[in-house]
């Protein structure tokens, strides 16, 4: 059985970011199997947000990884995203991870991919998950066009997602830099 659901997106405006993550877990097409999840948290002293969506056992492989990618380069982030890419395209195992993360700390943010790419995302915005196309345009364009913060963004993008994604709930979990 195939678990789904899952909405990650990130916001950066007025020097702040905002990660922000749905709570829903879905099995197949028709059962959540959980409403509650957090997929949003803080690591490396509390001063990385990370978000991550896929395979729940992968992504917390992946942001342990990370994790210690972060400790190895004494907090560089973007040393630490490529050089996680890299060991995923090579590892054996890794390389077979189904996941995706979204890490952001005081200055920068990236996505990190299935493929094992680090992309800096455009207009200080990007989204990953079944969800994530629908957060990402609703956060376009409040990003563009209101004076809401990036918290504000982010909760807000989750929840219209939630409006029209079946694999995405309400229940947002986020965390800020």
């Amino acid at each position: 059985m195939e678990l789904r659901g899952t909405t990650i997106v990130a916001v950066r405006k007025n020097g702040k970011t905002a990660i922000a993550g749905d709570g829903q877990v879905t099995a197949g097409q028709s059962t959540i199997m959980k409403s509650n999840a957090v997929k949003v948290r803080r690591i490396y002293e509390d001063k990385v947000v990370i978000g991550f969506a896929g395979s729940v056992a992968d992504a917390f492989s992946l942001s342990e990884r990370f994790e210690e990618m972060l400790r190895k380069f004494s907090g560089n982030l973007m040393r630490s995203a490529v050089e996680l890419a890299q060991l995923w395209r090579t590892d054996k195992i890794g390389h077979k991870l189904d996941a995706m993360l979204i890490v952001a700390d005081e200055h920068e943010m990236f996505l990190v991919d299935g493929c094992g790419d680090v992309i800096e995302p455009e207009l200080d915005v990007c989204a990953i998950g079944s969800g994530g196309n629908f957060a990402l345009s609703a956060a376009r364009a409040l990003i563009k066009n209101t004076d809401m913060t990036a918290r504000e963004i982010a909760v807000e993008s989750i929840r219209i997602a939630g409006e029209i994604c079946v694999f995405t709930n309400g229940n947002v979990t986020v965390e800020e830099v």
